[in-house]
C-alpha cells in the first residue's frame, strides 16, 4: 500500500474455515495484511472476528485452510513459535509482581537467553517510549486501568514481535481515557511500524486506528478497505449500516421516473431525487434507501426539493444538535448547529443531500449507489 519502512510481517488467511457443531464461525475467509499494517477486525458478536484472532495466535485450529505469517506457514504451529505477541481485554498482569517484573517475565522464558543487563536494558527502553519508567516498581494494584494497559503492551513489546494480536485492550476504560490511549496507539503504532491487528465492537475506534479495517457478519468477511473507502463506498446493507456513529437512516421503496424528475416511493412518502441520470436507471426497482444524518438537512421555504417533517427529539451533543424528525411514517435522523435552537413540534422541510444517498437492492442488500453514484450497471 505505501513505500515505509516496515518492520511488521505480512499476514496471510487462504480458505480458513472454522465450525463449532452447526454454527460456522468463519466461512471460507481469504484475508491478507500487508507488513506494518493497523487492521482493525470489526463485527456484532459471533461474527468471526475472534475467531479470525484467535487462528491467527495459534489458540485455535482452522477446519480447513492456511495460515502464513511472514510468507511461513504457521498454521500448525504453537503460538510461541508464530513471533506474534498478544494483549488481552484485562491485561492479564501478574499481581504479585512489579511493573518491572511483569515486563522483564517474557524475556526470561524458557530459550531466552539474555542476560540481566540485557533484560533490565530492554524494560527500561520499552518503559521510557511508554512513558511508565515511574511505576517501575509498582503493582498492577497501585496503578490506574490506563496505566495497566501500557504495562499490558509493554510487556508485549519487549519481545520485538513481528505480530502485535490486541484483543478488545481499550474496553475496560472510561470513555476519555479511551480516547487518550487511542491517539497513544497510533502514534505508538507509526513509531514502532509492527503489523498490529486489533479486535474491536467500537466502530469510532475502528475508523480513528485503522491502515484497513476488515468488517465480518455471520462468520463471513463483508468487506476490507480503508475507514473511508468503507464509510463512503459499502458494499451492502449491512456495512452501511454497522459503520458510523449513528446508524443509517432507511427507508424501503421503489423509484420512479416522473415528468418533473424521479423520486423515491415509500408507502405515502415522496422523495424526490435530484441526479436524474443516476435515478432514471433504477426505474421501479424495489431498493432500501439509506442516508447518514450528516445528508439530512433542513432546508429553506425557498428550495424545492424538500419534504414537510415535524421534529419529535432534540439530543445536544456539543458543537451540534442531533433531531430526530417524521416525515410520513417514517423517522429521519440529522444533525444541525447547536444555535440552530431546533425543538421538538417543530414544522420542518427536510433536504436529503443528493451525494449522501445510498442505495441497496432489496432482496440482496448489495449496493446499487454509494454516496449518490451509481455502483457499475445496476441491471
Amino acid at each position: 500500500m505505501t513505500d515505509r519502512p516496515d518492520t511488521g510481517a505480512s499476514i496471510q488467511f487462504s480458505g480458513i474455515r472454522k465450525r463449532y457443531g452447526s454454527t460456522v464461525a468463519l466461512d471460507e475467509l481469504h484475508l491478507d495484511i500487508e507488513p506494518g499494517e493497523f487492521v482493525s477486525l470489526l463485527g456484532p458478536s459471533g461474527s468471526g472476528k475472534s475467531t479470525t484472532l484467535n487462528i491467527l495466535a495459534g489458540l485455535l485450529a482452522p477446519d480447513a485452510g492456511t495460515v502464513f505469517i511472514g510468507g511461513r506457514d504457521v498454521t500448525h504451529l504453537s503460538p510461541n513459535k508464530r513471533d506474534i505477541a498478544m494483549v488481552f481485554q484485562n491485561y492479564a498482569l501478574y499481581p504479585h509482581m512489579s511493573v518491572a517484573e511483569n515486563l522483564a517475565f517474557p524475556l526470561q522464558a524458557p530459550g531466552r537467553k539474555l542476560g540481566s543487563d540485557a533484560i533490565a536494558a530492554k524494560v527500561s527502553q520499552v518503559a521510557e517510549t511508554l512513558g511508565i519508567s515511574q511505576l517501575l516498581q509498582r503493582q498492577p494494584r497501585e496503578i490506574s486501568g490506563g496505566q495497566q494497559q501500557r504495562v499490558a503492551l509493554g510487556r508485549a513489546m519487549v519481545r520485538d514481535p513481528k505480530v502485535f494480536l490486541l484483543d478488545e485492550p481499550l474496553s475496560n476504560l472510561d470513555a476519555r481515557l479511551r480516547l487518550r490511549m487511542r491517539r497513544d496507539l497510533k502514534a505508538l503504532h507509526q513509531r514502532l511500524r509492527s503489523t498490529i491487528v486489533y479486535v474491536t465492537h467500537d466502530q469510532s475506534e475502528a475508523m480513528s486506528l485503522s491502515d484497513r479495517v476488515a468488517i465480518y457478519m455471520g462468520g463471513k468477511l463483508q468487506q476490507f478497505a480503508p475507514p473511508l473507502e468503507i464509510y463512503r463506498h459499502p458494499v451492502n446493507l449491512f456495512v452501511a449500516q454497522f459503520m458510523g456513529e449513528r446508524e443509517m437512516n432507511t427507508l424501503v421503496g421503489q423509484v420512479e421516473t416522473t415528468e418533473r424528475g424521479c423520486v423515491m416511493v415509500s408507502g405515502s412518502l415522496r422523495l424526490p431525487l435530484e441526479d436524474t441520470a443516476t435515478w432514471n436507471r433504477l426505474h421501479g426497482r424495489q431498493v432500501i434507501m439509506g442516508i447518514r444524518a450528516e445528508g439530512v438537512q433542513i432546508a429553506t421555504s425557498e428550495e424545492q426539493q424538500s419534504t414537510p417533517a415535524k421534529v419529535r427529539l432534540v439530543e445536544h451533543a456539543g458543537a451540534e444538535q442531533v433531531f430526530f424528525a417524521e416525515a410520513g411514517s417514517t423517522e429521519f435522523c440529522g444533525r444541525v448547529p447547536a444555535d440552530a435552537g431546533l425543538r421538538a413540534g417543530d414544522a420542518i422541510q427536510l433536504r436529503l443531500l443528493p451525494h449522501e444517498l445510498f442505495l441497496f437492492d432489496a432482496a440482496t442488500g448489495l449496493a446499487l449507489v454509494q454516496s449518490g453514484q451509481p455502483v457499475g450497471n445496476p441491471a
